[in-house]
């Protein structure tokens, strides 16, 4: 399928990769609708940040994934759905896990029944790395058994599934993307590298962290946003799950200190409170990429080093950094 040209609709389009993937997709040539979340504040999130000209480029819509009735209205007339909208914090899912059945799985069946409905000719749904839990072996491919680890990664996993039952149910010409830890400018605090960075740019005089022994495999935000673009693109692609990652892994600690040296920071501390429940905890990713690249050639243009070193300049640059409460533990 080919992009260019067409109208699409980004739900979470004022979040992180959201935001990120509305630019990508304007460079694409696309006709970008952006799918914001609702509030009395009339905020646009980081759409706020574009510059006007970018935003005159950008149809936004105002709504709630959780109303059946307002995603119907978004995606009516669009040619593909790119669904990024969600709750996403582990911690926060701990004691509010009904919100996340909510937004997560309902949010995403709404989609599904609206594109369906609208005949839309892509669906792409975003899945995470989370979905697979403590690897059972590395690298994690896309037949990875299924663990839910936490309330969150429990909907994202019902969320696959109920995408996956309406391309084989209704022929749904659906897509799941499955980006692993994806980091880079913009990103939430919840996050463990803009927690380390925020922390250490604002001068507080300790690091804290939780557990510094998992792994994660890491990919900057622009790299992901490429991966998004390329499985829509490719209908070989259409009723699979394809991870986007970039096949390597690395300790929280070892992470840590890569942007402590960034940063010219030293002292890094354990705080309880940030500490997952133990079988919570997913102690190692590591994902194949060979699926994603077969399929579409894409592969990560970032290295780690490259991309922190762009997100670490990104939150130096004036009025970012004001942007995050640093003193308090954000879940």
């Amino acid at each position: 399928m080919k992009l260019k040209g067409k109208k699409v609709l980004v739900t979470g389009a004022c979040g992180f990769i959201g935001s990120h993937l509305v630019e990508r997709l304007m460079r694409e040539g696309c006709d970008v609708k952006a799918f914001v979340f609702y509030n009395s504040f009339n905020s646009w999130g980081w759409l706020d940040t574009f510059d006007k000209a970018k935003l005159r480029g950008i149809e936004v819509f105002c709504g709630d994934v959780r109303d059946p009735n307002g995603v119907k209205q978004a995606v009516k007339g669009t040619d593909a759905v790119f669904h990024l909208a969600a709750l996403i914090g582990i911690p926060f899912s701990y004691h509010s896990p009904d919100s996340y059945v909510d937004t997560n799985i309902k949010g995403t069946l709404n989609i599904l029944q609206a594109a369906r409905a609208s005949g839309a000719s892509r669906v792409v749904i975003t899945s995470t790395s989370e979905v697979y839990g403590t690897a059972r072996y590395v690298p994690i491919d896309e037949a990875h058994p299924l663990q839910g680890q936490s309330p969150y990664s429990a909907t994202k996993i019902a969320a696959d599934k109920i995408a996956e039952s309406f391309h084989l149910s209704f022929g749904l010409p659906v897509i799941i993307a499955r980006p692993f830890n994806t980091y880079g400018p913009r990103q939430s605090a919840r996050a463990v590298i803009p927690t380390v960075i925020s922390q250490a740019l604002s001068g507080e005089k300790q690091i804290k962290l939780g557990s510094t022994f998992p792994t994660r495999d890491l990919n900057y935000v622009e790299d992901v946003c490429d991966g998004f673009v390329e499985l829509a693109k490719c209908d070989g692609a259409v009723g699979k799950a394809a991870n986007i990652c970039s096949g390597r892994e690395i300790t929280i600690g070892d992470l840590a200190d890569s942007i402590m040296a960034l940063t010219r920071r030293k002292k890094i501390s354990k705080e309880g409170a940030r500490v997952r429940p133990k079988k919570s905890e997913v102690e190692r990713l590591l994902g194949d990429n060979t699926l994603i690249t077969s399929l579409t050639g894409w592969k990560p243009r970032h290295t780690l080093e490259e991309g922190l070193a762009e997100t670490v300049k990104w939150f130096g640059k004036k009025g970012n950094i004001a942007r995050y409460k640093c003193g308090i533990y954000n879940i």
